[in-house]
């Protein structure tokens, strides 16, 4: 059974959009980036990252569990 459809219809038509649309897109991006709030959003620095966080140096998400997997003990396993 096919219950797919078909992403083109036979009997429409094709339209192209006019450019002016694309003249007004452009002239709405453009003042968009103008705006005080994104001006104010492309300064703010990006010093509250902490790049370590999802590389840490030792490699594990969380050291306490890598440790506990890798641990030979078998008094660290959980049943």
């Amino acid at each position: 059974m096919d219950l797919s459809f078909s992403r083109f219809e036979a009997d429409v038509t094709v339209t192209a959009l006019p450019p002016d649309l694309a003249v007004l897109m452009v002239g709405v991006a453009a003042r968009q980036a103008a705006s005080p709030t994104a001006m104010l959003q492309a300064a703010l620095t990006a010093s509250t990252a902490l790049p370590d966080r999802f590389a840490p140096a030792h490699g594990a998400f969380n050291l306490a569990v890598a440790r506990l997997l890798r641990s030979d003990d078998p008094r660290d396993r959980i049943p």
